[in-house]
């Protein structure tokens, strides 16, 4: 795994492309979701981050958007299966966390997929409830961490 791992907001089509792709294949794909379906009507109005490697290819992805003049909501968190454990979700984290805190931001939250809880935990963040259960099959918590200036 290389070391140089690149954060940037996608710009052009084929870099949406890629963005969304690693989304589907992550999220979506392996519960029988269609195509589309790793996107919904906030895409326009998120914060997008991507995580690539020296050679442009995709390894991490996820979302910011704002929910409130204190709260922002981290979504679509994905790492390619064979890039996780090198620190891209903690990275993409960091970054988003430093973001959020400089458009004023108090508290992220987000919906964390059970088998992602200990990652988030690692992060900071504290399960404030269970939520749902997506497909019948995905259990999710609703989780928060405050934000200071310490980041």
């Amino acid at each position: 795994m290389t070391k140089n791992i690149l954060l940037s907001k996608p710009q052009t089509d084929k870099e949406f492309e890629a963005y969304y792709l690693l989304r589907y294949s992550i999220l979506r794909k392996p519960w029988n979701q269609p195509l589309g379906s790793e996107k919904d009507e906030n895409e326009d109005a998120s914060f997008h981050l991507m995580a690539s490697d020296e050679n442009g290819n995709v390894l991490g992805v996820c979302r910011m958007q704002f929910n409130s003049e204190e709260e922002a909501q981290l979504r679509f968190m994905a790492v390619d299966e064979k890039a996780q454990g090198f620190g891209i979700g903690k990275k993409m984290m960091n970054y988003f966390e430093q973001e959020a805190f400089a458009n004023g931001r108090k508290i992220i939250a987000l919906q964390a997929r059970e088998n992602a809880v200990p990652f988030y935990e690692k992060c900071g963040f504290k399960i404030k409830e269970k939520t749902f259960l997506m497909w019948g099959q995905i259990q999710h918590y609703l989780m928060k961490k405050k934000l200071t200036s310490k980041l």
